[in-house]
């Protein structure tokens, strides 16, 4: 039985474009390569919560939050494993994305500007990560589907957070804040629409058919979507 999820009205209003529906096809039909690739996801989250935690550590309220943020997603992406293993997908490491390098590419690199792109960029990969956790799960089979839905009601607000850092660590003008944030989100929603010629998490619509695949048999039986 398919979970029913529907993408948080706050975060629907936040991305300025929905997730191509060639997208999702694809990635219900290439089921191992997402787990693997959101694992991935998990543990670059977790690694850039610490890599805030390391470069600004006198900003209190920010290094307390991105430390808690860090386990977080250290514990999401142990769970991404467990599911990995009980279908038998080895784990490997992969590179970044074009997504993550587009819109790292225009992150400035004098300060407070630095933090202050690094802080927007976080919010809309939290934000697109959170929508495509709700519209995936209704595509999947019924356990991986509730899943999903879990980690969406874990983390919907890790964008928020993210924002509203933006706007009380930079010492930036909220109207400048703004501007800079609909300038990261066009880069955004371009790289999620263009054409995208590798399948990942985050990836744009795909220029090639979906492949036929065969999921793995494993001991929880888990049942190919529909």
């Amino acid at each position: 039985m398919a979970v029913s999820v529907q993408v948080p009205e706050n975060i629907a209003a936040f991305l300025s474009t929905p997730t191509p529906e060639a997208w999702l096809v694809e990635a219900s039909g290439r089921l191992p390569e997402m787990l693997l690739d959101h694992a991935n996801c998990e543990l670059k989250a977790a690694s850039t919560a610490l890599g805030f935690l390391y470069r600004y550590p006198e900003r209190t309220a920010l290094a307390q939050r991105m430390s808690r943020l860090a386990r977080e997603e250290l514990r999401h992406f142990e769970q991404v494993r467990s599911i990995m293993d009980d279908m038998e997908i080895p784990f490997e490491r992969l590179s970044a994305s074009r997504y993550a390098g587009g819109l790292r590419e225009a992150v400035r690199q004098e300060e407070p500007y630095k933090l202050l792109d690094m802080l927007l960029i976080g919010a809309l990969i939290e934000a697109r990560s959170c929508e495509r956790f709700a519209k995936i799960a209704p595509r999947l089979p019924e356990r991986l589907g509730r899943f999903y839905g879990g980690l969406l009601a874990s983390e919907a607000r890790h964008f928020e957070h993210y924002v509203a850092f933006a706007k009380s660590e930079c010492g930036v003008a909220e109207p400048e804040i703004d501007k800079r944030l609909d300038e990261h989100k066009a880069i955004e929603a371009a790289l999620v629409c263009d054409p995208d010629d590798e399948f990942r998490f985050h990836s744009g619509r795909p220029r090639h058919e979906v492949p036929d695949t065969v999921f793995p048999k494993t001991k929880i039986g888990w049942p190919e979507p529909n």
